[in-house]
């Protein structure tokens, strides 16, 4: 018997349902929780930078609590800009309000860092006025916030790749930025669009209960894609057996053929299954093929994680006395680096990809990459003394 090597991904994205129909997902718990844990490392940053002093430790608390309400806004409202710009620019110009919609997704993450340059740069050198604001001023006051811009960069650099290590988690609970094929027997088959498809019952008529996969020892690898058997769970309420089969044969068989994506089951041939009762349910096993992937999100989420391990290491060695803008310089090159690399393992996002010889994640990589070059000799090469030491 042929040992196989990849895994099946059916997890459901929805972590439960608010009223009963708002769904709240794994995704959005992922990501509040990279803000809710970067603000705690930004706290014990900032403490320790301040030293014993009562005084000095509250108010790293009240800076810390100033600069994550920036950098929350600045992730959400840059990553949904960026997407909307750099791959559906002629979609959301047709339909502008659709920007707004972000139940449907579209984050990028190019577009997050730009946002958080510009709002970290507003941040380090001005503050928002309700009381003395005017026209004039545009509601900011000039504003020195003890720390130099590239300092502040440079803290907020260690929590985001702590924030960008969850971010991929929820993509991979999302089953979204999907690898490409690995045409072997190892990788990840994301199976949950077809179990959202065979599922689906706005109108609560649907025959189905249950979806469930596993791997199928008995045979192998073929033609690049793995076996996997299907066992759908019929409601109690069906009762006819020849209709059962029916259904696995037209509707069930149709929802194979057409996720190619994520199966291979070729509509002209056959689709071998078999059907039996246990308990007056009635349980359809399918012998079907898969199409295992790279799991990128996973890369990068470890990859993340490991930047940030680094980055807080570096931190710590000097703590306020590390250069301004090396560790921001240490994040944009290391993690843009590696993203372009990423890139070859991923599917294209939209379809104008594929006639690039880099795509559009590749091509925004690059300035990302030379910008931290930059910035590490520029931190390494000038005596630039940092602020609040």
């Amino acid at each position: 018997m042929h040992s196989l090597n990849f895994i099946i991904w059916n997890f459901d994205p929805t972590l439960f349902n608010l009223f009963g129909e708002f769904p709240v997902r794994w995704y959005g718990l992922f990501f509040a929780s990279g803000f809710l844990l970067s603000q705690q490392v930004l706290f014990y940053i900032h403490k320790t930078e301040a030293g014993a002093s009562l005084e000095k430790r509250k108010a790293a608390e009240q800076y810390v609590e100033s600069v994550t309400i920036y950098m929350i806004i600045a992730t959400i409202v840059g990553a949904r800009l960026g997407h909307v710009l750099f791959y559906q620019p002629m979609d959301y110009l047709a339909h502008p309000l659709r920007i707004l919609n972000l139940r449907e997704g579209g984050l990028a993450s190019h577009g997050g860092g730009l946002g958080i340059f510009f709002a970290l740069w507003l941040f380090a050198n001005y503050r928002f006025n309700l009381k003395e604001g005017s026209l004039k001023h545009f509601f900011f006051i000039k504003h020195n916030r003890g720390y130099s811009y590239p300092q502040i960069l440079d803290r907020l650099a260690i929590v985001v790749a702590l924030t960008g290590t969850l971010i991929r988690m929820g993509n991979f609970t999302n089953s979204e930025i999907i690898g490409k094929p690995t045409h072997s027997d190892w990788g990840v088959v994301f199976a949950r669009s077809a179990t959202d498809a065979l599922t689906y019952d706005p109108k609560g008529t649907s025959w189905i209960e249950a979806v469930d996969y596993s791997k199928d020892e008995t045979r192998t690898l073929q033609d690049g894609y793995v076996p996997i058997n299907v066992q759908v769970t019929f409601k109690k309420s069906v009762k006819d057996q020849p209709a059962v089969e029916a259904f696995v044969r037209s509707a069930i068989k149709t929802v194979l053929s057409r996720n190619t994506k994520h199966f291979h089951q070729p509509n002209a041939a056959p689709l071998p299954f078999k059907v039996t009762q246990s308990k007056g349910q009635f349980k359809a096993e399918i012998a079907t093929w898969g199409v295992a992937r790279q799991p990128s999100q996973l890369y990068e989420s470890l990859s993340s994680f490991l930047i940030f391990l680094l980055l807080f290491y570096v931190w710590s060695r000097k703590k306020i006395a590390t250069p301004p803008g090396l560790l921001f310089g240490l994040l944009m090159s290391i993690m843009f680096t590696l993203r372009f690399l990423y890139e070859f393992t991923k599917e294209n996002q939209v379809a104008f990809e594929d006639n690039m010889a880099l795509n559009m994640g590749q091509w925004l990589s690059i300035p990302f990459v030379l910008a931290g070059l930059a910035m590490i000799y520029w931190s390494l090469t000038t005596k630039n003394k940092p602020l609040n030491q």
